[in-house]
């Protein structure tokens, strides 16, 4: 197949649509929709954001030291594209979208309490990395709503409903289903 250059780009699919949980100094809870960000080690269990300078999430990083992801699911696509495009210098986000800051029980930082998955983290390193500076926290506790465990005992991602960022195109994009077995369907390659 022949592939076509489209030049240095922010392109990765997906890009997880991830809400940044943080108080400024005053205490006051601000949220911020990032999708530069995954997990980065395994153990310790540790996630990294990119954050730009400019947006008031940096500043309360910088301060705070901890801070929340909470995923959003699609029934909230509105509310999560809201905290991205407002800023929490001017703009109480969780009293304009209606939604619930709840203090997180190991970090001191606020996470969504309609969000179905919660990811406590303490600032372990910051990178500089052009416009943006990278900050990487270890994961010290992760919460899920009862409603979204599988018969299992583990969160069930179709129940759970995240949706990506597709920067290329400015959109978001649910997900279909599972399409195989991890660690399984490799096996059926023939060598």
């Amino acid at each position: 197949m022949t592939k076509r250059s489209i030049g240095p780009r922010t392109l990765l699919y997906p890009h997880p649509v991830l809400i940044i949980g943080t108080y400024d100094v005053s205490g006051r809870p601000n949220a911020m929709a990032a999708a530069w960000g995954g997990i980065c080690s395994s153990r310790p269990p540790a996630v990294a954001i990119s954050v730009q300078k400019a947006r008031q999430t940096y500043e309360n990083l910088v301060e705070q030291r901890e801070f929340t992801i909470s995923i959003p699911p699609v029934d909230y696509v509105r509310e999560a594209d809201y905290f991205g495009i407002v800023s929490g210098h001017d703009t109480d986000k969780f009293a304009a979208t209606g939604l619930t800051p709840v203090k997180a029980d190991r970090v001191n930082a606020p996470y969504v309490g309609e969000f179905p998955v919660v990811l406590e983290c303490r600032l372990l390193q910051t990178v500089e990395i052009g416009v943006h500076t990278q900050f990487i926290g270890e994961i010290l506790d992760v919460k899920v709503d009862e409603s979204v465990i599988g018969p299992d005992g583990k969160p069930d991602i179709g129940k759970i409903r995240p949706f990506a960022y597709d920067s290329m195109r400015q959109e978001y994009y649910g997900f279909a289903g599972v399409v195989a077995k991890a660690f399984s369907a490799g096996k059926e390659v023939k060598r």
